[in-house]
C-alpha cells in the first residue's frame, strides 16, 4: 500500500521549443511506496517531464520538491542520481555484446580511477545482487543471448543499485524509478514476470513511475495515473476509481468513436490479386504462399519466434537466406533469393519497420530529409539540389499526415513515436506503392495518433493493398480483411469476416482448435 504522502511534487511547470509550448503548467505528485502511471497522447508532454526530471531540458518555469524539500531548476547534469532519480528508457541502455556482470557495472567502472578493476569480484557480487531481487540471471552470459525479460530486468536493476549506491535509504531521497515503455517489446508472458519485480521493488522501499501507451497494462500495475493532454495535467486518479474508457476520455478529451475501423470481411475471390508469393522461405518460415487483393488489407500474427514478423521483411528483400517466387502485378514473377530492398523499391514496395529509429530513418536528420528520401531523385535538376522545393514537399505532406508539430526543418529523431511513424507514413504514400509493408504499426504509439495511423494504412488500400505483421491482435482484427495465423513458420489458416476476432486470433496463435477459423487456403 503506498504511502500518502508526497515523494515527489511538480507544480507549474513550463516549456517551450521554438515557439511551441510543449508542457503548459503540468503538476505531479508520486507518493512513496507507489506505482504512478502517466499517460498521454504523443506530443502531450511525458516525454518532455520526464527530459526535465533527469535534466536533459530545463524548465521555463515551475517547481520541484523532492521528499518536502525544494530543488532549484533547472537541474545540473548528473543531480538527478544525487536526488535519487533512475531512468529506464525501452531502449533499456544495454551493450548486447557485453556480459551481464559487465552491463551492471559499466557506470561502476568508469567512475573507478584505480588501476585494476576485478571482474572476478564483480561477478560475485552481481549474483549476490540477483539472488537478493529472487531473480535467475547468469552474470557470465552476453546480455544478446539472454531472453527479452531479463534483460528489462537487468536495466531495472542497475538503475535501483544506482540509487542505492548513491542514496541509500536515505529520508531525503526519491527513490523514483522512471520506467519509460519498458514492455513495448515483450511478449505478454515475459510481462506479467516483469511487473512481478516491479511490484518486488515498492514493496522494498521504491516509488515507480510507470510510462506507458498499454491501458490494460496501466490498470493493472498502477496505484494512481496522471494523464497529460496538450502540455497540460488533464487529471489525477486513483487506479481503482476508473476503467480503460475512462482513461480515454482523459487522453484524448472525448470518447473513442466506435465507427471508425471494422473488419471489413468482404469477399475478394473476384477481386484481382495485386502480389502472388508461393514458397516463401527464410530461416524461420516454411513454405509461405497467398494471394493478396487489390484494396485489401492482410494481416499475419503469430507467437514470438513463430516466423510471422519476417513475412514483411523478407518481402521486401531485407533478410538474408530466403527462397520463394513474388510476382506483382503486370511484372515477372521475382526470385526473392536475390531479391533486395531496392529492387523491392523499384517493384512498387515500401516498408514501415517496427524499428523507426534505427531501421526506418535518420534520426538525426530533419523531418523533411526523412521524408524526401523516397523522392530525392526528383529534387535533383541542372546539377544541383532543389532543398526548396523539398522543403515545401514536406510541409505539405506533414499537414496532410497531421504530424506535429508540422516544422519540417526539426530533428526527426525530437518528434513523438507517433508523429515520427505519421511522417514515415507519408514518406511511403508520395511514392504510391504498389504494396505497403508494416509491422508494429502503432508500437509506442498514443490511442489518438492509432486511430489516425489506421485510418492511414486503409487509405493507401484505395488503389493498391498492404500487409501488416503484428503482435496485438486487437488491431489486427479491427484493422485487417483477412489474417494468417502462422505457427512454426507455416500458415495454419486465413481468418475473415465474422470469425476475425481478437479471441479467435489468440486461439488460433497457440494452437488452440477453433471452430470459427477459415480454412488454410491463400
Amino acid at each position: 500500500m503506498a504511502d500518502i504522502s508526497p515523494l515527489v511534487r511538480v507544480q507549474g511547470l513550463t516549456k517551450t521549443f521554438g515557439g511551441a509550448r510543449a508542457l503548459d503548467g503540468v503538476d505531479l505528485v508520486v507518493r512513496r511506496n507507489e506505482v504512478h502511471g502517466l499517460l498521454g497522447e504523443n506530443g502531450s508532454g511525458k516525454s518532455t517531464l520526464i527530459k526535465i526530471l533527469s535534466g536533459f531540458h530545463g524548465a521555463d518555469s515551475g517547481t520541484l520538491e523532492v521528499a518536502g524539500r525544494h530543488v532549484a531548476l533547472p537541474l545540473r547534469p548528473g543531480q538527478h542520481r544525487e536526488l535519487g532519480f533512475e531512468f529506464v528508457h525501452q531502449d533499456l541502455g544495454l551493450i548486447p555484446s557485453l556480459s551481464v556482470t559487465e552491463n551492471l557495472f559499466l557506470g561502476e567502472v568508469a567512475a573507478d580511477r584505480g588501476a585494476f578493476y576485478s571482474w572476478r569480484a564483480a561477478r560475485s557480487r552481481a549474483a549476490r545482487i540477483f539472488e537478493r531481487h529472487g531473480i535467475e540471471l547468469d552474470p557470465n552470459s552476453l546480455v544478446e543471448e539472454i531472453r527479452p525479460v531479463d534483460r528489462a530486468m537487468l536495466a531495472i536493476i542497475r538503475a535501483i543499485e544506482s540509487l542505492r549506491s548513491e542514496r541509500g535509504a536515505r529520508e531525503d531521497s526519491a527513490n523514483m524509478l522512471v520506467l519509460d515503455e519498458p514492455t513495448v517489446f515483450l511478449p505478454q508472458h515475459e510481462v506479467d514476470v516483469l511487473f512481478d519485480f516491479v511490484r518486488t521493488i515498492v514493496r522494498d522501499g521504491s516509488s515507480v513511475l510507470f510510462v506507458s501507451h498499454d491501458l490494460d497494462e496501466v490498470l493493472e500495475l498502477t496505484d494512481q495515473v496522471t494523464v497529460l493532454r496538450d502540455g497540460r495535467t488533464a487529471g489525477t486518479v486513483p487506479t481503482a476509481d476508473v476503467d480503460k474508457d475512462g482513461l480515454i476520455r482523459m487522453i484524448i478529451g472525448h470518447d473513442l468513436s466506435r465507427e471508425g475501423i471494422t473488419s471489413v470481411g468482404t469477399d475478394l475471390s473476384d477481386v484481382p490479386a495485386v502480389m502472388t508469393v508461393e514458397g516463401l522461405t527464410t530461416d524461420s518460415l516454411h513454405d509461405i504462399s497467398f494471394e493478396l487483393h487489390e484494396g485489401e488489407v492482410l494481416g499475419f500474427a503469430g507467437l514470438v519466434g513463430s516466423g510471422y514478423d519476417d513475412v514483411v521483411y523478407a518481402l521486401y528483400g531485407a533478410l538474408p537466406r530466403v527462397s520463394g517466387q513474388m510476382t506483382l502485378s503486370g511484372t515477372p514473377p521475382a526470385d526473392l533469393s536475390k531479391h533486395t530492398p531496392r529492387a523491392g523499391v523499384r517493384s512498387g514496395l515500401g516498408l514501415v519497420p517496427a524499428d523507426r529509429k534505427n531501421n526506418g530513418s535518420i534520426a538525426t536528420l530533419s523531418a523533411a530529409d526523412n521524408i524526401n528520401v523516397t523522392v530525392l531523385d526528383k529534387y535533383f535538376r541542372g546539377g544541383r539540389l532543389r532543398t526548396g522545393d523539398m522543403q515545401r514537399n514536406a510541409q505539405s505532406l506533414m499537414d496532410q499526415f497531421d504530424v506535429r508539430p508540422p516544422l519540417p526543418d526539426l530533428e526527426y529523431g525530437s518528434f513523438s513515436g507517433g508523429n515520427q511513424q505519421k511522417a514515415m507514413m507519408a514518406k511511403w504514400q508520395q511514392t504510391q506503392p504498389r504494396v505497403l509493408l508494416v509491422h508494429e504499426p502503432t508500437q509506442g504509439v498514443d490511442i489518438g495518433a492509432r486511430e489516425q495511423i489506421h485510418q492511414l494504412i486503409r487509405g493507401n488500400t484505395a488503389t493498391t493493398a498492404a500487409i501488416c505483421a503484428s503482435s496485438d491482435y486487437d488491431q489486427l482484427a479491427h484493422l485487417c480483411d483477412r489474417v494468417g495465423v502462422i505457427v512454426r513458420g507455416r500458415i495454419v489458416c486465413f481468418i475473415s469476416g465474422p470469425h476475425l476476432t481478437k479471441a479467435n486470433i489468440a486461439d488460433q496463435c497457440h494452437g488452440r482448435e477453433s471452430s470459427a477459423s477459415d480454412s488454410p487456403q491463400p
